[in-house]
């Protein structure tokens, strides 16, 4: 272990540093070391005593030369004496080519913020890029898998067509019911100061079959679904069946990409007609229990509340949100590179870049069917 003695004459005092001073001891007894005291010394003449220590490397000369420094910042004159032929060389060493720890300049607030803002808007545009090519890639393999019908995966499609169609009826039914039912209760609450609660229903038809029944359906559907591609075809990169599948001269969009998408695009319209008609039960089920509004009359004022475009505005968005939502899914998927962490991360991105381009489309589509007057 590393030590420190101190002795005093008339006109000098004597540092003498004992033991073995390499790095590994040295954090054990730093604050002892660091707690030097040359108060009781008369002298201004400080001599390092060198010769009692055992073993020294560069990180016990960099501390002796820190404690050189701090005296002769203290006024005091230092020099080392008797010290062997090695040590000194390494303190030598050491004294001329010093360890320096460059303090990272502190970056104000509003350059970390545009520095953040910058760095956000360059891997937008790069994802872009990559989105677009691959939107692009995608639709000339459909394009061919439609002319050559014999290279569409039916069989993958069908079983698809299940996973997101049929097995996701039950969670789509509840939520939609749900919504129903909390609309209807809001128009309730708030018409009824006019005395309109009938117009409940109207607000309950525009409402579910403009854009709560698609936006619902395609925020479920890019939660379950989407995240189910990427995390599929990321495990499929991860244990090299991609490669696989070239290196056999399969095409991964083809075999993977394409029969999903497909399957998303039948889907979503049936699941958003289904998400409807539930939506719609739910408002019925809410009106007749706080309204005592019977379910022939809600018919009868659903009637005059739509027009077949009221439907369909809501089901023309549908095709499109599953095409979005397919194809994040697998890009996302066909990305994941490394380690099973990547898996998470892609995932994760992929729901959310599904749901934010969703939205983004919905809002599209709002603008261009009120400029169209529809």
């Amino acid at each position: 272990m590393p030590s420190l003695s101190l002795s005093y004459s008339k006109d000098q005092t004597f540092l003498i540093p004992k033991g073995e001073w390499c790095i590994w001891d040295l954090g054990k007894s730093y604050q002892t070391l660091q707690n030097i005291d040359l108060k009781n010394g008369k002298s201004r003449h400080v001599i390092i005593d060198l010769s009692e220590i055992l073993k020294i490397d560069t990180g016990g000369a960099t501390f002796l030369l820190l404690i050189k420094k701090r005296l002769e910042d203290q006024k005091f004159f230092v020099t080392f004496k008797n010290g062997a032929k090695e040590i000194l060389q390494i303190i030598n060493l050491v004294h001329h080519y010093p360890l320096t720890l460059d303090t990272p300049k502190k970056q104000s607030s509003f350059f970390f913020f545009i520095s953040k803002l910058g760095e956000a808007t360059l891997n937008l545009y790069s994802l872009s890029l990559q989105l677009i090519s691959f939107f692009g890639q995608v639709i000339l393999t459909l394009i061919q898998s439609l002319k050559t019908r014999s290279s569409f995966r039916l069989t993958s499609f069908c079983s698809h067509l299940q996973d997101v169609g049929v097995n996701a009826l039950p969670i789509i039914g509840l939520i939609s019911f749900l919504i129903g039912v909390v609309l209807a209760y809001q128009g309730i609450t708030q018409l009824k100061r006019f005395g309109a609660e009938i117009f409940t229903v109207n607000l309950l038809a525009l409402g579910i079959l403009r854009e709560v029944g698609i936006l619902i359906t395609a925020i479920v559907v890019a939660g379950r679904s989407g995240s189910a591609f990427t995390a599929q075809i990321g495990t499929m990169v991860l244990n090299e069946e991609v490669d696989a599948m070239q290196t056999m001269g399969l095409n991964p969009v083809n075999v993977l990409v394409i029969p999903r998408i497909m399957a998303l695009m039948i889907a979503l319209p049936l699941l958003t007609f289904f998400s409807d008609i539930i939506g719609l039960l739910g408002g019925a089920f809410m009106t007749h229990t706080l309204m005592d509004l019977s379910y022939v009359q809600f018919i009868e004022q659903l009637k005059l509340a739509i027009v077949p475009k009221t439907f369909w505005v809501g089901m023309i968005k549908s095709p499109f949100f599953a095409f979005l939502i397919g194809l994040v899914g697998c890009f996302e998927g066909l990305k994941v590179s490394g380690s099973a962490e990547s898996i998470g991360q892609h995932t994760t991105k992929s729901v959310v870049e599904a749901i934010f381009l969703v939205i983004v489309a919905d809002a599209g589509f709002s603008v261009l069917f009120s400029y169209l007057g529809i």
